[in-house]
């Protein structure tokens, strides 16, 4: 009944310390860094305490560690190790094996003091840009490659969006001072990717503007009932996996037609699933860009 990953291969180990598993044989044998157990057919398989062992040894060897010189490091020594030579380099490899651990282990102590040792370094729009968005897009692909289960990229994105409410909110005492333009933040109908959504409202208010956050999986014509209400409205939404590439077309379409009704009415799209849009006959208040960089620095 328990489908939480807690045994691995060391394809899995690969996928998650981003060392080959040719190397991770090979420090095995010559070093005796990590001891798997093995299947009646001589398959290796790791349990947390190696996974969480060569995470700490990943960081010590991209620090400029010698696996040779690891290997005879206490193996209770190692994570004091790794704490002491944390600096401005090394924290985002660290932070982001810490996070894989906090995920791996459902531990949300980690995931909590690993966030504010960043912060007090830190602040929250460098951590999202720095740590955040490569720690997701590793746990999109070990999801992808079965590495993870859906329950460990709920936990860490739940995490997450809590931090994210948590910084939206202290923004939100604050009245927004520019009027050029509204924002209305909004998923299409059963998409539920959220993330980069809600940090795009984040950064449209820390920029000074208002914003209307309507959430995943919005129908489109619930977006005419915004138009009564405000002007010069920028319509912006994120396209993770919804419309499937044959709706997209239609989905762009089917707004351009019904809600840019007015001139100065936009709508901006981003996600992967905008490289599935007919650009050649865009309406020009269609945007599409690449990346939340690029979106935050049109304003």
């Amino acid at each position: 009944m328990n489908n939480v990953k807690n045994v691995f291969s060391i394809k899995d180990l690969e996928n998650l310390s981003g060392i080959k598993a040719h190397t991770i044989r090979i420090w095995e044998k010559r070093y005796n860094v990590l001891e798997p157990m093995r299947t009646e057919t001589n398959i290796r398989l790791y349990d947390l305490k190696s996974l969480q062992k060569l995470l700490n040894i990943t960081l010590l060897h991209n620090h400029g560690y010698k696996i040779s010189k690891i290997s005879k490091f206490p193996v209770e020594q190692i994570p004091s190790i790794v704490r002491d030579i944390i600096s401005e380099k090394s924290v985002k490899s660290h932070a982001i094996n810490a996070f894989k651990m906090a995920m791996m282990n459902f531990d949300q102590t980690l995931f909590i003091n690993t966030y504010d040792n960043l912060l007090s370094q830190k602040s929250f729009k460098e951590i999202f840009y720095d740590v955040f968005m490569p720690l997701m897009s590793e746990i999109g692909l070990l999801w992808q490659s079965d590495t993870i289960s859906p329950a460990h990229e709920h936990f860490i994105s739940y995490l997450i969006k809590q931090k994210l409410l948590i910084n939206t909110e202290k923004l939100q005492f604050t009245e927004p001072i520019k009027n050029d333009r509204v924002f209305i933040l909004f998923l299409p109908l059963n998409e539920i990717h959220e993330l980069g959504l809600m940090y795009l409202n984040y950064e449209f208010i820390l920029n000074g503007y208002k914003t209307i956050y309507l959430g995943e999986s919005v129908p489109t014509d619930s977006l005419k009932d915004v138009l009564k209400y405000f002007d010069n409205l920028t319509f912006v939404s994120y396209l993770t996996v919804q419309p499937d590439k044959n709706e997209v077309d239609k989905f762009v379409k089917d707004i351009t037609k019904d809600i840019l009704i007015e001139d100065t009415t936009e709508l901006w799209l981003i996600g992967r699933m905008t490289l599935e849009i007919n650009t050649s006959d865009l309406d020009v208040k269609v945007k599409i860009f690449n990346s939340i960089q690029e979106m935050a620095s049109e304003m």
